[in-house]
């Protein structure tokens, strides 16, 4: 069986949690998986408020979300140009797609 790889799109501080909790979970139970959390809307911020050094790396922000929320990325997290065009390509390259 070859690797999973599965995108985890958190949109909302809830989802955000929701998605850290199914990384650890699911890098636990099948260590060979790719797995990114996709973060945007109300999730940036919390992504921000609260670091998480065990899910973090997995971790990417929509910029649109950044401008739009005039928020700023001191920790430097991972970014994305658009959660909606990562999405979508991910999904396209045969990634899973799990909302948070």
């Amino acid at each position: 069986m070859s690797a999973l790889r599965v995108v985890l799109h958190a949109p909302t501080a809830d989802g955000l949690a929701r998605a850290r909790r199914n990384a650890l979970n699911l890098t636990r139970a099948r260590p060979d998986t790719e797995v990114l959390i996709v973060a945007n809307g109300a999730a940036v911020a919390a992504a921000l408020d609260t670091p998480d050094p065990a899910t973090d790396a997995w971790l990417r922000l929509c910029r649109n979300t950044l401008a739009a929320q005039a928020l700023d990325n001191p920790g430097g997290l991972g970014e994305v140009e658009a959660a909606v065009v990562t999405l979508a390509e991910l999904q396209a390259q045969g990634w899973a797609y799990i909302r948070a």
